[in-house]
């Protein structure tokens, strides 16, 4: 899931703190998001509703973080 994310940043040239200032969501939140599915290799997910932010905020359904 946060592989999609790194994708949309790429595609759109933003950063994480751009992202996090424009949705509300805490760096942190993104950063331990990032910490569990990168370093620790885990299946982190977001809450529904951060990931709704996110959606929101890229323009892409809500599925396109949740299926595979």
């Amino acid at each position: 899931m946060y592989e999609k994310y790194e994708r949309l940043l790429e595609q759109t040239g933003e950063t994480t703190y751009q992202v996090c200032k424009a949705t509300d969501i805490p760096e942190s939140t993104i950063s331990m998001w990032k910490d569990r599915c990168v370093k620790q290799g885990k299946d982190a997910k977001l809450s529904i509703d951060n990931l709704a932010k996110l959606a929101k905020h890229f323009n892409v359904p809500l599925e396109f973080f949740t299926e595979n």
